[in-house]
């Protein structure tokens, strides 16, 4: 069951820091923090269903949001995994009156909900707003370029792969990197399988990489960088 909490000094940073704000002047800033509601939910819970008629957008402030779509037998493909100042469903403030896909807290959550309706007003008001919905769609687009180029130039080894090296620190020679969700939603955020993470975990072997749990540990990060 979700809550209606207050907007506190963190959630405003974390807000102020996403694209689509961070883009604004302060009085835009200032307008959209007013038209924020911050909701709590659990895991599991549904913020909403693909086809159900859309009246707002999201911001990420704690936790992590599960994107997906479900086909005719009931079998879930992974759009997109959302974390702690990520944006979903605003790309329908510019098109479309349902949502495109499913919504799901992955754990306990927290987030921010803007009103569709408020926010295409607030926009016709601020230019600014205009402005931050277009490069939002933009950028949508080029995130759906690049995930359609990784998933068909990249095996399941070297999308695990990337993943690792994106998150190792810049300097050293070996890593521990502890996930910060549960494998099942790497996979998910990779466009893989469950089975096919397992398969590319254990073909990284070879290049040192090892598994306990949320725990990744890299002893040779010059040979991850081959894969």
């Amino acid at each position: 069951m979700n809550k209606i909490l207050k907007l506190n000094t963190r959630d405003k940073t974390t807000l102020l820091r996403t694209p689509f704000m961070a883009s604004l002047g302060a009085s835009a800033q200032a307008r959209m923090l007013e038209i924020a509601t911050v909701m709590s939910y659990e895991a599991r819970d549904i913020l909403f269903r693909e086809g159900e008629a859309a009246d707002s957008f999201y911001c990420v402030l704690n936790g992590y949001v599960r994107l997906f779509r479900l086909n005719k037998d009931g079998r879930e493909a992974d759009i997109r995994i959302c974390g702690p100042g990520d944006t979903f469903a605003e790309c329908l403030l510019a098109m479309g009156d349902h949502y495109l896909y499913n919504s799901q807290a992955a754990e306990t959550i927290t987030v921010a909900r803007f009103e569709l309706q408020k926010v295409r007003a607030l926009a016709e008001q601020e230019k600014d707003v205009a402005k931050a919905i277009i490069q939002c769609l933009s950028n949508h687009l080029r995130n759906t370029m690049d995930c359609i180029a990784n998933d068909r130039l990249q095996t399941a080894p070297q999308r695990v792969a990337h993943y690792l090296l994106d998150n190792c620190p810049q300097e050293g020679s070996s890593a521990s990197i502890r996930l910060p969700f549960q494998k099942s939603l790497l996979a998910g955020k990779l466009g893989l399988a469950p089975e096919a993470l397992s398969r590319a975990f254990s073909s990284l072997r070879r290049a040192g990489v090892t598994v306990r749990g949320r725990i990744i540990q890299i002893s040779d990060i010059s040979a991850l960088k081959q894969i």
